[in-house]
């Protein structure tokens, strides 16, 4: 390969983890990134937990249960590259029933989870079906309960630490970073590189990690109908110190509560599509995010809020990720779509992402993801 070998576009987990892994192959790699306000692995949760999963189509599950896996590979490369910083626990899971309907079907699920873990489902250990107390116990601020399942293996990961460990080890190895925005160049159906700043900066091959912005494909003339979906999520600060060795806490509702050292609880989040790159926090984003939390969790009522960070998830129209070649363009691919799964997926995809560019196998079928399904 030439220089450069591959240009990279978009700094969130995807683009990060691409350019960290061409550049570990020792490829010449430049990431472009324009560093976007409403970012989302900047403001995502970051469950890590497939196999408690109840949402995604089926297709998602052998993607995801890779992706997790990977992550035990990838704390190693970095350590080799010497990033100490990784931003990865395993910290359990409790899914939680707040009525006695909702625990009558509390042994389906159960069911469900270790169909999956005997599948293969990385990250879920140990499972076990709690009474209130057992789950409150847990959880301290949570209250009125009518049971839980408990999954010991579940994980969190904080995106932001995730992300600048990446570009740490891509930087390390040689990776090349700039700021701005880039356009595809394409030249008789192939991309020879990207547009950034009136420069052309030139490429062998480019790959586009662009998130929610994946509509700038549009000069190349593909089409990848990725939308941004806002996600508004609390960060909110209690006084128990012991907040590290909490679970994430999920039910039959899209919020949760999830716990970072020190002091921190995460609620989240809405799922807010049609209002574009409104980076905005809003009365009622913030209404509903808080009574989902204190509905669950009353105990937190006198947590302090730290801050609203407001995220653009990149959403496709059947859910599931976009990975593969651009349609119609030589030497580009994309891995975007991945919804509110960025974090558990990301680092894997851009992992994908970096093989295809140089043209190396992967064994896994990435037909259901290909972007040419919405040609």
């Amino acid at each position: 390969m030439r220089v450069n070998d591959v240009v990279v576009i978009g700094g969130g987990v995807a683009g990060a983890s691409a350019a960290y892994h061409l550049a570990r192959d020792r490829a010449r790699v430049t990431l472009v990134d324009r560093q976007d306000e409403g970012q989302a692995t900047a403001a995502g949760a970051g469950i890590v937990s497939p196999g408690t999963d109840l949402g995604p189509p089926d297709p998602y599950f052998p993607l995801a249960f890779h992706a997790v896996g990977f992550y035990d590979r990838l704390k190693g490369e970095l350590i080799e590259d010497g990033v100490r910083e990784f931003g990865y626990e395993t910290c359990g899971l409790l899914h939680v029933a707040v009525s006695e309907e909702e625990a009558r079907r509390l042994p389906n699920v159960l069911r469900i989870i270790k169909q999956r873990r005997e599948a293969g489902a990385p990250a879920v250990g140990d499972i076990h079906l709690l009474d209130a107390r057992q789950a409150e116990s847990l959880f301290p601020p949570i209250r009125r309960l009518h049971g839980a399942i408990y999954a010991s293996g579940a994980g969190r990961v904080d995106g932001r630490k995730l992300r600048d460990s990446l570009l740490q080890g891509a930087g390390r190895r040689g990776a090349s970073l700039v700021r701005g925005s880039a356009e595809l160049v394409v030249e008789r159906g192939r991309a020879v590189g990207v547009r950034v700043a009136g420069r052309l900066v030139f490429a062998s091959a480019v790959v586009i990690a662009s998130g929610a912005w994946t509509d700038s494909l549009g000069a190349a003339g593909a089409y990848v109908p990725v939308r941004p979906q806002r996600g508004q999520i609390a960060h909110l600060t209690v006084p128990d110190t012991r907040t590290a060795s909490w679970p994430i806490v999920v039910g039959f509702y899209s919020h949760y509560l999830l716990t970072f050292p020190q002091n921190r609880v995460v609620a989240g989040a809405t799922r807010e599509d049609g209002v574009g790159f409104d980076y905005s926090t809003t009365a009622g984003g913030v209404q509903e995010v808080l009574s989902e939390a204190l509905r669950i969790a009353p105990g937190l009522a006198s947590a302090q809020i730290g801050e609203f960070r407001i995220g653009f998830r990149p959403v496709s129209p059947d859910g599931l990720p976009v990975i593969g070649p651009v349609p119609g363009v030589e030497n580009a691919y994309i891995v975007s779509g991945l919804g509110a799964h960025g974090l558990q997926l990301g680092p894997y995809c851009g992992y994908l992402a970096a093989a295809m560019a140089q043209g190396l196998p992967i064994s896994l079928d990435l037909s259901a993801f290909s972007p040419a399904r919405f040609a």
